[in-house]
C-alpha cells in the first residue's frame, strides 16, 4: 500500500519541479511570460493592399514581439473605400471579444457610432492615421500631423517654383480625415507664404485607386495644361498615377511635383528630375505607437491624448540622407 502514496509524491515533486522556470523568459509575439495577462489586439487599416499599411503592420508587430503578451490581429478592407467592408470588421471583432482596437478609420464620421459601442462593450480603441471628427470615445490618437504635412508640400513647391506660377491641389477622397488636413495645410500655407502662387483648381478628388486616380490626372492635366506649373498630390497612390499622367502628357519635369509617402517610382522619379519633392510619414513607428499605447492604457497607465509621430520632406538634394533613406524605405511586414 506505500507504493501508491510513493508514486504520488513523486508525480507532485515532477509538477512543481515543471513550474519553476523563469516567468521572465522573452516568448515570442502572442505568448505571455507566466502570470501576465495575454491581449488580444485587433488592428485595422483603412486597406491591405498599400505599402503604406505593410509598413503600419511591421510597426505593430514589433511591438507585439516586444511586449511578449501580445497578439496582433490585422484585418481590413482590401480597399480603401470600402466603409462597410471596415464597419463589419469593427463589428466582428467587438463580437469576439479582443481586448483592445487599434484603428484608422476610413471615415472620419461613419465609424464614430462603431468606436462607441465597442467603448460600451469595455473594448478602448486608440485611433491612428486619419482621425474621427468626435474624439470622446478614443484612448487617444496616434499619427503624423497631417497638417503640417501639407505645409510642409506648400512650403518645397514654392520653393521651386520660386513664389510664384499656378497650381493645382489634386485631393484625395471625401471623409478622409488624414487627406483633409494634408490639402488644408498646402492650401493656408500657400495663402499666407507664397500670395503670387495661383490655386488653378483645389476642387477635384482622385479617388482610391489607381485607376480612377490616373483618369482624374489626365483629366486635370488637359483642362490646365498650358496654365499649370505645380501640382500636390496628397497620397502615395495619387502620387504615383499623377506621374504616370504627366510622363503620358510629356509634361513631366516641366511640372514640379510634389507627392505624399514613398514608392519606388516615386523615388526614382524624384532622382531623374521628374518630383520635386516627397512628404514622409514613419508608418512603422506608427503601427509601434499604437499598440504600445493600448496596451499601456489596458495596463492602467496614463497615456497621452494625441501622440505624433513626426512628418518629413525629401527633396532631391537630401533624399540619400540616412533618416531619409530610413523613411523612403521602411520596413514591411514579414522582413
Amino acid at each position: 500500500m506505500r507504493f501508491p502514496l510513493l508514486l504520488t509524491l513523486v508525480l507532485s515533486l515532477s509538477a512543481s519541479l515543471a513550474g519553476c522556470g523563469d516567468g521572465n523568459q522573452p516568448t515570442k509575439s502572442g505568448g505571455a511570460p507566466t502570470g501576465v495577462k495575454k491581449y488580444r489586439i485587433a488592428v485595422i487599416p483603412k486597406g491591405t493592399t498599400h505599402e503604406f499599411w505593410k509598413s503600419v503592420h511591421a510597426g505593430a508587430d514589433n511591438a507585439a514581439r516586444e511586449l511578449g503578451n501580445v497578439e496582433v490581429i490585422w484585418k481590413g478592407p482590401l480597399l480603401e473605400d470600402d466603409r462597410d467592408g471596415q464597419i463589419s470588421v469593427v463589428q466582428d471583432f467587438v463580437t469576439r471579444k479582443v481586448d483592445g482596437i487599434c484603428l484608422a478609420p476610413l471615415d472620419s464620421q461613419a465609424l464614430v457610432k462603431y468606436v462607441e459601442e465597442a467603448q460600451q462593450e469595455r473594448i478602448p480603441t486608440v485611433i491612428f492615421d486619419s482621425g474621427l471628427d468626435d474624439e470622446s470615445h478614443i484612448v487617444s490618437y496616434v499619427a503624423t500631423d497631417n497638417f503640417k504635412g501639407g505645409a510642409l508640400a506648400a512650403r518645397q513647391l514654392g520653393k521651386v517654383l520660386e513664389g510664384k506660377g499656378s497650381v493645382i491641389l489634386l485631393r484625395y477622397n471625401p471623409g478622409s480625415e488624414s487627406t483633409h488636413q494634408r490639402e488644408e495645410g498646402f492650401l493656408a500655407t500657400l495663402k499666407e507664404e507664397f500670395p503670387d502662387v495661383n490655386i488653378l483648381s483645389s476642387s477635384e478628388y482622385a479617388g482610391t485607386t489607381p485607376e480612377k486616380a490616373l483618369d482624374k490626372s489626365q483629366q486635370v492635366l488637359i483642362k490646365f495644361r498650358d496654365k499649370v506649373r505645380g501640382i500636390f498630390a496628397v497620397c502615395e497612390t495619387n502620387s504615383t498615377a499623377l506621374l504616370k499622367a504627366l510622363q503620358q502628357e510629356g509634361l513631366a519635369g516641366k511640372v514640379k511635383c510634389i507627392g505624399f509617402d514613398p514608392s519606388p517610382e516615386l523615388v526614382q522619379a524624384m532622382r531623374d528630375g521628374k518630383m520635386h519633392g516627397i512628404v514622409l510619414q514613419d508608418p512603422v513607428k506608427m503601427g509601434y505607437d499604437a499598440v504600445k499605447t493600448i496596451v499601456r492604457h489596458l495596463n492602467g497607465e496614463s497615456v497621452e491624448k494625441r501622440i505624433s509621430t513626426g512628418e518629413h520632406i525629401a527633396t532631391p538634394d537630401n533624399l540619400d540622407e540616412p533618416e531619409m533613406q530610413k523613411l523612403l524605405n521602411p520596413q514591411q511586414f514579414g522582413e
